[in-house]
């Protein structure tokens, strides 16, 4: 039988929510119009992948949940010796604890702020890029809810020539077992700009039922630099839609690492659009599946532009009765002459009810390009085994440093070195 799809608030529900943050006029008739469509539209159709059966649509909307004045151990951790960069944003069950950007970036020009105070405060410049040019509002049932009902997220401008050195963190945690998370993410690098922005996602709810609806929206304008690390860390009783879209200018670039590595039923579409020529994208994925986890996982990138670049390298792991999708897509539009798109999806099994399936897919239309792929899904190789095991490690320390060799491609590209020493601890909790 199929989870009931029913939306439960109403336009005046909305109205008022919208009322009470003091939003601009256009932002209320988005999420109105938003609230329509979301009773019309259908559900998106991960390929291989039955979600009719999973809450992704009823959930309390608002936490009701006081905020501590105390940060928990994980994300005290996560901050690290990195907090004295100062650029540091934390945000528990929706509302802002924290918010930080150093004077030298502000006297720049660079905003790097929460998005309900974006609205306030920049909303002509958020209106150019919220759900504009890179996640539809009409794109299916789920990106409508999450235009309706967003709650807060972050928003980076970096205006044109002014170079970011210091990493940009936010960090989003979860701690109401009564309340849904809705989030949205926008970064936007102008013409010869860069930035970093790294963030993390985690829940504490463990077992408790939820949903997290996720989008993150990235432009990076001519000759920009954008590198957006991630690490999903949300609980087994979340289930999660996360869409992350970024768009590329002429010779400009957006570089993802992505560990997506949350314990409940995910589906997760990661879309790079290569619209100028010379454009580049490179795109690094980790996940870990276990227990009766289901999960879809989209990587694709557009190629647009002439002479664009563009990388997919994707690393699962899957453990005992955990199930995933893995899909990499590269599409070379007519008229993309001189691209390249290369990719690679590799999936590791360490169980005989675990189950992997890598689907590498090339789209052309286009004869003067290059294109290729590679996939293997398979179980640890005996002989590296052995070997191991043959200098005086045990078969569990052996197949732990196995899969550490697997996925250190993605983790190494992480910026912050707080956050890839959380993604090596998560990924001994699941392997362990």
């Amino acid at each position: 039988m199929s989870v009931e799809t029913s939306f439960k608030y109403d336009k005046d529900y909305v109205s008022k929510f919208s009322e009470s943050r003091q939003e601009p006029q256009w932002l209320l008739d988005l999420r109105l119009r938003a609230l329509e469509l979301a009773q019309q539209l259908p559900m998106p159709k991960p390929d291989k992948t039955k979600i009719d059966k999973w809450n992704l649509t009823e959930f309390n909307h608002i936490s009701s949940k006081e905020n501590g004045t105390e940060l928990p151990e994980q994300v005290k951790a996560l901050i690290g010796e990195d907090s004295e960069a100062g650029n540091l944003l934390v945000i528990q069950n929706g509302k802002t604890l924290r918010s930080s950007v150093t004077e030298e970036l502000t006297s720049q020009g660079v905003i790097f702020t929460d998005l309900a105070t974006a609205v306030k405060e920049h909303g002509d410049l958020l209106q150019k890029y919220f759900m504009n040019d890179g996640v539809s509002v009409d794109e299916n049932r789920l990106t409508a809810i999450h235009a309706a009902l967003v709650s807060n997220g972050a928003f980076i401008y970096v205006p044109k020539n002014v170079e970011v050195k210091a990493p940009l963190q936010a960090i989003y945690f979860h701690d109401d077992e009564q309340a849904g998370l809705v989030n949205h993410v926008i970064v936007a690098a102008e013409d010869n700009s860069s930035v970093t922005y790294v963030e993390n996602y985690l829940s504490m709810n463990n077992e408790a039922e939820s949903v997290s609806n996720i989008v993150s929206e990235v432009f990076a304008g001519s000759g920009a630099k954008v590198v957006y690390g991630a690490v999903d860390n949300l609980a087994k009783g979340m289930t999660s839609y996360i869409n992350r879209r970024g768009r590329v200018g002429r010779d400009a670039r957006i570089e993802w690492a992505l560990g997506q590595l949350n314990d409940g039923n995910t589906v997760s579409d990661n879309t790079t659009h290569l619209v100028g020529d010379g454009s580049f994208t490179d795109t690094k994925t980790v996940n870990i599946g276990l227990g009766d986890q289901k999960q879809n996982f989209v990587a694709q990138i557009f190629h647009h532009g002439k002479s664009s670049e563009g990388y997919i390298l994707t690393h699962g792991v899957m453990k005992d009765a955990a199930s995933s999708i893995f899909n990499g897509i590269t599409k070379i539009e007519h008229g993309a002459t001189k691209s390249n798109g290369e990719q690679t999806e590799r999936v590791l099994m360490l169980s005989e009810k675990a189950r992997g399936d890598a689907n590498p897919i090339l789209l052309i239309d286009e004869d003067d390009v290059t294109a290729g792929h590679a996939a293997s899904v398979g179980r640890i190789d005996p002989i590296q085994l052995f070997y191991l095991m043959s200098r005086g490690i045990s078969k569990a320390e052996a197949e732990r440093l196995i899969i550490h060799g697997f996925l250190g491609p993605v983790v190494n590209e992480m910026p912050l070195e707080s956050v890839k020493k959380r993604l090596v601890e998560v990924i001994e909790r699941k392997v362990r």
